[in-house]
């Protein structure tokens, strides 16, 4: 597809997804509201995207105070809806619950509403980073130049959709992202490094040559047996856990939008726990199984292996 083409589908599946999230709240404020929980985090700021987060204070709002966070939290696709001084490399995030009260015709249309909007946001996210043709580092020029403004992770994210849990309770996450790697490619990447003749600061060019040629040489000195591993961890995120008695089964979700709970009547709300604040310092592992001895490597690859030379 050509890029003309693509700006083309960019304009319209903006343009679409718009109406259909205008839509969407059109229907939930024609439904009857039964309960609704959500909580406030604070803004991450422009230049401290990659600070460590240590604590997060939690602002929990309710009724139609809630509702109406919950509504403009999905309608947030652009920078012009929220403050200047917000880094658009972080979603915000406002985890939480609405729950409303739907006949089997209400919950098909609303449930019809969602799908569309999500598959919109699929295409969204194909149009921006397959058929743009753009790598990854060209791709915020390209977006901005044609939707000024559009924060992507927002315009990304799903609405999640749930039908009669019986509860839904709220907690932190801290997650890794762990990928196994091959030596092969690892050591083509740090070859790449070495060839391209660049420096990373504060090191000068030859200072970062020969950091790279140390680290190939670690990795060459290896056993053969040895693993290695990419251990890179994610920033803490607010998930839900959602209980259905009938089935007998908790699901754990990542919870960075309100979920939209569809119940019968008001017996049938759900149990809304809530969000603690965040404490680094007191984090209580529930079940934490003996994971395998690493060695860090490469810090700034975040690579680890199973034994050392």
């Amino acid at each position: 597809m050509s890029l003309y083409h693509a700006v083309d589908r960019l304009h319209h599946c903006v343009a679409e997804l718009e109406s259909e999230l205008d839509i969407l709240q059109q229907q939930i404020l024609s439904l009857r509201l039964l309960a609704a929980r959500v909580f406030e985090l604070p803004a991450v700021e422009k230049g401290k995207e990659s600070d460590p987060l240590t604590q997060i204070s939690v602002e929990q709002r309710v009724g139609q105070s809630a509702l109406q966070l919950a509504l403009a939290h999905f309608s947030r696709l652009f920078m012009q809806h929220q403050s200047e001084k917000i880094s658009t490399k972080s979603a915000v995030r406002l985890p939480g619950a609405i729950c409303l009260q739907v006949d089997k015709e209400q919950s098909a249309l609303l449930q019809q509403q969602v799908e569309r909007i999500n598959t919109l946001k699929k295409q969204l996210e194909q149009i921006i980073t397959v058929e743009s043709g753009l790598p990854s580092e060209e791709r915020f020029e390209f977006v901005h130049t044609h939707q000024r403004g559009l924060i992507t992770l927002n315009a990304y994210r799903s609405l999640v959709l749930l039908d009669n849990p019986d509860s839904v309770r709220f907690g932190w996450a801290n997650k890794h992202i762990i990928k196994n790697v091959g030596r092969d490619e690892i050591l083509e990447k740090l070859q790449k490094s070495l060839n391209a003749g660049r420096a990373q600061a504060p090191w000068s060019r030859e200072q970062w040559a020969e950091k790279v040629a140390q680290e190939i040489e670690s990795i060459k000195s290896l056993p053969d047996s040895a693993r290695l591993k990419i251990k890179r961890p994610v920033k803490v995120q607010p998930i839900a856990r959602v209980w259905n008695s009938s089935s007998q089964k908790q699901t754990q979700l990542a919870c960075p939008s309100p979920l939209i709970v569809l119940c019968k009547d008001t017996a049938s709300v759900p149990v809304l726990g809530e969000l603690l604040n965040y404490d680094a310092d007191n984090v209580n592992h529930r079940h934490k199984p003996l994971a395998q001895p690493l060695f860090m490597l490469i810090p700034r690859l975040h690579l680890y292996t199973d034994r050392l030379a």
